[in-house]
């Protein structure tokens, strides 16, 4: 028994810690079928009328559809200008660099509280409405720095001698970013991407503190949450993580073609 303790004890630690992570990940799924109204906390029977009606409850689906809104948004906006910073600090020196690079830092290390708080202050001073641009304004500002540091990386990691032969062959500067420089970034940037996506849509503190009347998901899920989620919540939260397990997935399965290629 020693022996074989030895032997598979990392085993036996690794499927206990997996299992902790994904544990409410299983109790999300299985609840998407319970047999309940409102207070979705005690199992009462499998079946499909949350599947077969996901926005039953009033506002729902409208709080997802804001969600979606706001992440897709600030998604587009977070990563261009977060690549643009990124290969501005990756290539380039200037005066202010280091500043540069510790003031990215700065909304990734500060308290979502403080930042929420502040956010909320600076939009009332300058006689801004809280409402779903205020929403997207904050979530965009706070995506950057996630995308600047995921971007930097990969562009740290390039070789600059590939740009140098494609110059060499008459290529100028558009052609070669375009060719050579940009699909070689291109999968630092889907990464930042998708984080950012995933930062905006599951944020509630900030969004909380700017939304003002309108109402996310994850706001949805809270205010539920005082009298019991519905199993609809858990429909959705099940989509969503079969949709980002596939996208995984597709990635992965796209990674290895082009090795073999």
């Amino acid at each position: 028994m020693t022996r074989w303790l030895s032997k598979n004890l990392i085993r036996i630690y690794a499927g206990l810690a997996i299992f902790y992570i994904l544990l409410p990940i299983f109790y999300t799924i299985t609840f998407s079928f319970n047999d309940a109204d409102k207070r979705n906390i005690v199992w009462r029977g499998f079946t499909l009328d949350a599947w077969l009606n996901p926005c039953e409850p009033i506002g729902i689906c409208e709080a997802l559809g804001n969600s979606f809104k706001v992440g897709l948004t600030a998604t587009f906006f977070a990563t261009i200008l977060g690549t643009m910073i990124a290969f501005a600090l990756g290539r380039y020196n200037f005066k202010g660099r280091s500043t540069t690079n510790l003031l990215i830092f700065l909304p990734m290390a500060t308290p979502e509280v403080v930042l929420g708080a502040s956010l909320l202050s600076m939009f009332i001073n300058m006689g801004v409405g809280s409402g779903l641009m205020t929403v997207i304004i904050a979530h965009i500002m706070f995506c950057i720095s996630f995308v600047v540091v995921t971007v930097k990386a990969r562009v740290a990691s390039l070789d600059p001698k590939l740009e140098e032969a494609a110059r060499d062959l008459y290529a100028n500067e558009w052609e070669t970013f375009r060719r050579v420089t940009l699909p070689l970034v291109a999968p630092g940037i889907a990464a930042a991407a998708l984080l950012s996506f995933s930062l905006s849509f599951d944020d509630f503190i900030i969004t909380n503190f700017n939304s003002g009347t309108v109402n996310t998901f994850p706001e949805y899920v809270w205010t539920a949450s005082l009298r019991g989620v519905p199993p609809q919540a858990n429909v959705i939260g099940t989509v969503m993580f079969v949709v980002a397990l596939a996208a995984v997935f597709a990635g992965q399965v796209l990674g290895k073609r082009k090795q073999k290629k």
